[in-house]
């Protein structure tokens, strides 16, 4: 799915497709780690 953004880049010099494809890449990466905050929660204490 990041080739094509990359690919329009490489064509047009768009900033805006580079950035695309970076939160693209970063959310790919969101997706396949599980996040420590979502098994944390729940076990700090209200005083």
């Amino acid at each position: 799915m990041v080739d094509l953004p990359w690919k329009v880049f490489s064509q047009t010099g768009n900033i805006e497709t580079y950035l695309l494809m970076k939160e693209m890449e970063k959310q790919a990466l969101n997706e396949e780690e599980p996040q420590e905050s979502e098994t944390v929660s729940g076990t700090e204490s209200n005083m």
